[in-house]
Order: structure tokens, then sequence, then C-alpha cells
């Protein structure tokens, strides 16, 4: 079985304008789309498309509206001309508990018919309820080394304290014994926000499941509830909020990748 559970942490590290900083403990599910079906006969905590402790939902990812994720991943890799990179895809995400789930992002690792990593894309929600992914290609030599860079211009608003001018760049460790990634968000005065999330990988059975949901019982209200709490933090310290845009006319952008300067790793450690 490919699929797994990933047990790890997430940090936020805001440097401007407000200095703020706050982590917070989770787990994530690793879904290969293909084995849905049988995750869903093999394990009895686990459901997906139907009411279950822990459950995946067709209507929370992809183009949200039911379909089959994998299919919108694939029509996505078509229009950017990565069609060889569907040959397998990998989904790490929050699963619902007791039907509720937020995901701010969810990763897609899109891999070629030799199990190369082809293309990754950064699906973003925000608390408007509002949607965008980012697809960008990997490339080959990083993918054999296991860490990845990427960038790409911010097109999509999600905090009302971080302006739309600015950039991400990505640092990648891909799922396996352990998974990492950290966002460096920036504009042209430097630094914005480090984020990080680092987790170990466990076998996906319906013990490793019940122990996860014992030691993060509300972690579902918690990502959405710590949201909204750290707002609150930053607008009582005075950060100025950003008016929002109208989101980005496809729901699915390919940038151009900026320039690949290391992702500070000095935020990340303090």
């Amino acid at each position: 079985m490919r699929s797994a559970l990933y047990i790890g942490e997430v940090m936020h590290h805001r440097l401007r304008p407000k200095r703020h900083r706050f982590v917070y403990r989770t787990f994530s599910l690793l879904l290969d789309l293909d084995e849905l079906p049988k995750l869903d006969r093999w394990l009895r905590l686990f459901g997906h498309n139907r009411s279950a402790l822990l459950s995946f939902h067709d209507r929370d990812h992809g183009a949200a509206d039911g379909s089959s994720p994998r299919a919108w991943v694939e029509a996505a890799l078509d229009r950017a001309g990565l069609a060889d990179a569907s040959a397998r895809i990998e989904l790490l995400c929050f699963p619902r508990i007791l039907g509720y789930a937020f995901n701010p992002l969810i990763l897609y690792f899109c891999r070629r018919a030799d199990d190369s990593l082809g293309a990754v894309i950064y699906a973003v929600r925000n608390t408007f309820g509002e949607r965008h992914a980012y697809l960008i290609a990997v490339d080959r030599e990083e993918a054999a080394r296991g860490l990845i860079r990427q960038s790409c211009a911010k097109a999509f608003y999600v905090s009302p304290f971080v302006p739309m001018q600015a950039g991400y760049r990505f640092l990648l460790k891909p799922p396996g014994g352990e998974f990492s990634l950290a966002i460096q968000e920036h504009d042209d005065e430097g630094e914005l926000l480090v984020a990080t999330q680092t987790a170990r990988r466990l076998p996906l059975s319906d013990g490793a499941l019940a122990r996860a949901l014992a030691s993060h019982p509300l972690m579902a209200l918690k990502v959405i509830g710590g949201i909204h709490w750290e707002a609150l933090r930053l607008w009582i310290k005075g950060a100025p909020l950003q008016s929002r845009p109208a989101p980005p006319p496809v729901d699915v952008s390919v940038p151009d990748p900026l320039p690949l300067n290391p992702v500070a790793r000095t935020a990340a450690s303090d």
C-alpha cells in the first residue's frame, strides 16, 4: 500500500509588518488516488465519499464539485504539457474528522510511469471559500536528489495581512520516511512569512488512525479556529488589513518560476 499516515507539526513565523509565531501538531493522510476504493473497503475508521470517523470526500478536492480529483489533476497536467506525470497521483491533506475539515494547503504529487516526480500542485484555500492551485513542474535532477526547490508569484488572496504583490519559494522533501515543506513568502523588501510542515511516515491502519485521532482529537476545529485566533492576535498587534481582490479566472495556474534563492532557515529555527 502506497497510502500512509504522516504525523508532525506546522509552524508559521510572520516577520512583517508585525512579528508573530505559532506551532501546532497535525496529522495528514497521503492518499494514492487509485487506492481510495481499496482503503474504503479495508479500513473501518476511514470512508471515501461516505460518513466515517475519518473520511475523504471528492467534493473537497480537485474541482470541488464532487467529480474525480484524479480527472481534475489529469486535465491540469494535460493543459500544462505534463501529461506524462499522471501515471500515479498522490494527495497530502488533512482528513475530514466527524465530517469536518479545513485544508489551507493540499499537495498533489504527480508521478511518471517510472515513479519519478514530474510535477507538484499546491492547492490553496482561504477562509472566504475561495480556491486556487499552482501547478509547478519538477526538475528531474532535483527529483532524483529528493530535495526540490520551486517558486512562483502570488496570484491568490490568502491572508488579510499579506499584500498581493508577493511571491513564494518552496523547499520540498517529498513524502518518504519523512516529509517536509518550507514556504518563504516575500516581497521587494524581503521576507514576510516562513511556514513549515514536517512529519514522519506511519503505515496506514485502523490502529494508527485511532492513535492519531486520540492524540489530535480537535485537530479539524483547531486548524480553522487557530487561523481566526491568530488573525485576531495580529489585528490587536496593529497589523494593517489588505483588501481582497477577485480570485484568478482559472482554478489552476502554471506560473513562471521566480529567482530561486534558498528558502530562509533562520526564521524557521527561531
